[in-house]
């Protein structure tokens, strides 16, 4: 169990970072193949970064309320 705590804490962090990447690539993915969405595709890496910079930032703000 030691074992997989230490890779979680070294790949992930924080869940908090964890579901906000994997909410962010479904919605990619939901802009890459549902057709009315398609317009969207070109701000898709936008969308991408501010996502992950938003993720980054909440996780951030939370631990330094927490300390």
């Amino acid at each position: 169990m030691k074992v997989i705590k230490a890779i979680y804490t070294f790949l992930v962090g924080d869940m908090v970072i964890l579901v906000g990447v994997v909410i962010t690539v479904l919605l990619l993915v939901l802009l890459h193949f549902l057709p009315f969405l398609s317009s969207l595709k070109v701000v898709s890496g936008i969308l991408l970064v501010l996502a992950v910079v938003v993720i980054l930032l909440t996780t951030l703000r939370r631990e330094i309320r927490s300390k």
